[in-house]
């Protein structure tokens, strides 16, 4: 059975690197290494043209640590395994997935927004 605690450790990692096209000025900015104005014009450069491919490097990344998942603490290693367990596959992705996307949206446009207006990148 998938616990709210392997949900998390198989998502959190992608939704972060995901969200790295806004969230990377935030941390430049609360570590002091650069203006506001240029944590700004960077999230713009940022989320205007790289924001597909931070998503689709999460995308891999929740991938990536759904198998490792799926072989450590399932034992699905084989093919013949994932055939014979196949619908608890399939439920399990459509999981993994939902809760990634339903992350990447709360963390990006609710989390990092909030920072970046209280600290005035944005806004």
């Amino acid at each position: 059975m998938l616990t709210k605690k392997d949900i998390f450790k198989i998502t959190w990692f992608p939704v972060l690197i995901a969200s790295l096209c806004c969230f990377a000025p935030v941390i430049l900015v609360l570590f002091g290494l650069s203006t506001v104005a240029f944590a700004a014009s960077l999230s713009d450069v940022l989320y205007g043209q790289y924001k597909w491919w931070f998503r689709l490097v999460g995308l891999i990344l929740l991938t990536i640590s759904f198998v490792i998942y799926l072989r450590r603490s399932k034992g699905i290693c084989t093919i013949d395994q994932a055939k014979q367990r196949r619908n608890e596959i399939i439920n399990l992705a459509l999981i993994v997935l939902s809760v990634g996307v339903i992350g990447y949206i709360l963390w990006l446009y609710v989390g990092v927004e909030l920072i970046g207006l209280w600290l005035g990148i944005w806004g």
